[in-house]
C-alpha cells in the first residue's frame, strides 16, 4: 500500500508543477493555481504520511485512511477546477467541495492516528 501511496504522490506532485506552469502562462488561470496548490501540498503530506506510518508514528489504519483520502480529495478538488478550466464544465456537482471536505476530513484522520499510534 505504501508503494502505490508513494507512486500517487509522486503523479500529484507531477501534476501540481504542470498546473501550476499552465496557471503562470494562461489568462485567468486562477482555478490552475489553487488545483495545482492542493496537488502539491497533498502529495508532501502523503509521503509524510508514509514515512510517519514506517516510524510507527501514526496509527497504521487510520494513517492509511487519511494518506488515501489525500489522494482522493485532492483528486476531486483539482479535478473539477481543471475540468471547469479547460472544459467549462464540472465534474459533478459539488465536487470541488466534497474534496475539499475530504481533504479536512483526512487531516482530522491524521491527528487521530497520531492519538492513537502505539509508540
Amino acid at each position: 500500500m505504501t508503494r502505490l501511496l508513494l507512486a500517487l504522490a509522486g503523479l500529484m506532485g507531477a501534476a501540481g508543477v504542470a498546473l501550476a506552469a499552465a496557471s503562470a502562462h494562461g489568462a485567468d488561470a486562477s482555478r490552475l493555481a489553487s488545483a495545482s496548490a492542493m496537488l502539491l501540498f497533498h502529495a508532501t503530506a502523503i509521503l509524510a504520511g508514509v514515512a510517519l506510518l514506517a516510524r510507527g508514528l501514526l496509527h497504521g489504519g487510520i494513517g492509511l485512511v487519511a494518506a488515501f483520502g489525500f489522494v482522493i480529495g485532492a483528486a476531486l478538488f483539482a479535478g473539477d477546477l481543471t475540468l471547469r478550466q479547460y472544459a467549462g464544465h464540472s465534474l459533478f456537482p459539488f465536487a470541488a467541495p466534497t474534496g475539499g471536505t475530504v481533504m479536512i476530513a483526512s487531516w482530522l484522520a491524521v491527528t487521530l492516528a497520531a492519538v492513537a499510534a502505539r509508540k
